[in-house]
């Protein structure tokens, strides 16, 4: 009897077990979670008539999708080619796209209806890209075409979603009201094909837009045209457009501001040649100001002592010519924070080794006290270092000191060592850094041919972000050197410098005029660690 009880005590716990593992396995169930995100755009599964249908004859097209569609920006989107006066209605239905023709079309006439990027899913917004859809109303449909790609006129790189679009000759619009009707958008590998096309003579243009329109609005778009017309009598291919970002014909400032420290910052629409910067009114306060211009010529920076005015009034000159007059006004109860603060060149608490500490201002520099100066190695104070100012700015100046490896250093800039041109004096600046090995840097002679010796070259020396690091102009074979640049890989450009300013120049649609050529060299440069590298770059013709 006892055996028994055991046995059903055991049986009992046994079964107890597996229902609290029954439980918390119920309770411990998930919904299923989602596949992955559905970026497939919608399939075509019929059209009513087919596309590319010859003779046409009806009123309406039925176009069948694989799954629900929308439409979105249809008005701005699709285009018809030829245009119509009165433009077919587009209705949508869940898999559904109806067209229905609202006038008689003409007689043997190739129609080319196309969507750019009007048509998506309805759950995910996924684009069909491009779908058209061609008939005639004679026996024959145009079949000629265009292709080609678009890139950057700088930095070569194939551009994606850019609207490429061809304009008859006897009716080029491009700066006009009227949209082109027939474009195609340049996928991710920055190709395009214009189909469907009727012998002509036409205008070929890039564009990298805002609007959506199709027309060129300036300033904040980009533009490449071929320079040439196609007369178009067979297939033509291998077009390379080239779009860049032309400087507006006429100048303007287009921000302009006082900062909180008092600062007056202005910038350009385009960049100034031989720029000045004037103060008309108050008149007495233009002798004592002081006017920085960012490299590029397209920014100002003016600090005067006293913001006392109600307004001022400030022109910007082109050597020596008034180009645009701008008006700051200010609240009389408007307070400014002046400070003098230092940034510095080191990289995290290192310095490169062969160059100089560089220091730079938030304002110019009128004067300094080497007394509150102090620079110290291993805690002593170091003897023979130089402060000295930079010739080509106000606010820089640079500490000159044979750095030794294994050494701590650390500067100090005590209260008020340096004045501003405003009588702001700096705060107490302490930082300390040491010698970074050559372990972590690498040197590069480029051997450099030039194809031409009456020409310029700019040289331009770039990292794998492609910001400019340095930038040699050149007319002759010449050997250049760059020293201790980090261990990184780095890319060369070189830009046909036509004008010889010293700088690339955009390009300008109404005069016809493309930017200046450019080339890169087709391979990237790896430093290696205290490695010292050569290499042969022959600059070839323009191309």
């Amino acid at each position: 009897m006892a055996n028994n009880k055991k046995r059903l005590i055991f049986l009992s716990s046994i079964g107890l077990f597996w229902l609290a593992t029954f439980i918390s396995g119920c309770a411990s169930m998930q919904s299923p979670t989602g596949g992955p995100k559905d970026s497939i755009p919608p399939g075509i599964v019929n059209e009513v008539p087919k596309n590319f249908t010859k003779n046409f004859a009806v009123k309406k097209v039925e176009i069948e999708f694989n799954e629900f569609v929308k439409l979105s920006n249809e008005y701005t989107e699709i285009s018809i080619s030829p245009a119509m006066d009165i433009p077919p209605a587009f209705k949508v239905k869940k898999e559904n796209l109806e067209i229905e023709f609202k006038q008689e079309l003409e007689a043997n006439t190739t129609y080319s209806i196309n969507f750019g990027k009007a048509i998506a899913d309805v759950n995910e917004s996924n684009i069909l890209k491009n779908y058209s859809y061609v008939f005639s109303t004679g026996n024959e449909i145009d079949s000629l075409s265009i292709s080609g790609k678009v890139i950057n006129s700088l930095t070569k790189e194939k551009l994606k979603d850019v609207t490429v679009f061809i304009l008859p000759v006897s009716q080029d619009s491009l700066f006009g009201k009227k949209k082109a009707s027939v474009f195609n958008i340049t996928d991710t590998a920055g190709t395009f094909k214009l189909s469907n096309l009727r012998e002509d003579t036409y205008k070929l243009y890039a564009l990298l837009e805002q609007g959506g329109d199709r027309i060129y609005n300036g300033q904040n778009e980009e533009i490449g045209f071929l320079q040439n017309s196609i007369k178009l009598t067979k297939d033509t291919s291998g077009i390379v457009l080239q779009v860049f970002k032309e400087y507006p014909n006429v100048f303007m400032v287009k921000d302009r501001r006082i900062e909180g420290d008092g600062r007056i910052n202005l910038t350009f629409n385009r960049p100034v040649i031989n720029p000045t910067i004037s103060i008309i009114e108050p008149a007495n306060i233009d002798q004592s100001k002081t006017v920085e211009f960012s490299m590029t010529r397209d920014s100002a920076t003016v600090w005067i002592p006293e913001l006392n005015f109600d307004s001022i009034d400030v022109v910007v000159n082109s050597a020596g010519k008034a180009l645009d007059t701008v008006t700051l006004r200010r609240n009389k109860r408007d307070t400014y924070i002046k400070s003098l603060v230092a940034s510095d060149n080191l990289s995290g608490s290192k310095i490169r080794p062969g160059s100089e500490l560089i220091l730079k201002f938030s304002s110019p520099i009128q004067s300094y006290q080497e007394s509150q100066i102090t620079l110290l190695e291993d805690s002593i104070p170091a003897k023979g270092y130089q402060i000295i100012k930079d010739p080509n700015s106000l606010r820089t100046y640079s500490l000159k000191y044979p750095w030794k490896l294994k050494k701590q250093y650390i500067l100090k800039l005590g209260e008020n060592a340096f004045t501003d041109v405003l009588g702001t004096k700096s705060k107490i600046y302490s930082k300390k850094f040491e010698l970074d090995i050559d372990d972590n840097y690498g040197s590069i002679s480029i051997n450099v041919s030039v194809p031409d010796t009456t020409k310029t070259y700019l040289v331009q020396w770039l990292n794998e972000r492609k910001e400019i690091l340095k930038q040699n102009s050149i007319k002759r074979n010449i050997l250049l050197n760059y020293i201790r640049y980090p261990t990184a890989k780095y890319l060369i450009r070189v830009i046909y410098d036509d004008n010889d300013n010293g700088e690339w120049d955009t390009g300008n649609v109404k005069e016809g005029r493309q930017p200046e050529k450019t080339w890169n060299f087709d391979k990237t440069i790896s430093l290696r660690p205290n490695w010292d590298l050569e290499e042969n770059v022959i600059i070839p013709d323009p191309q």
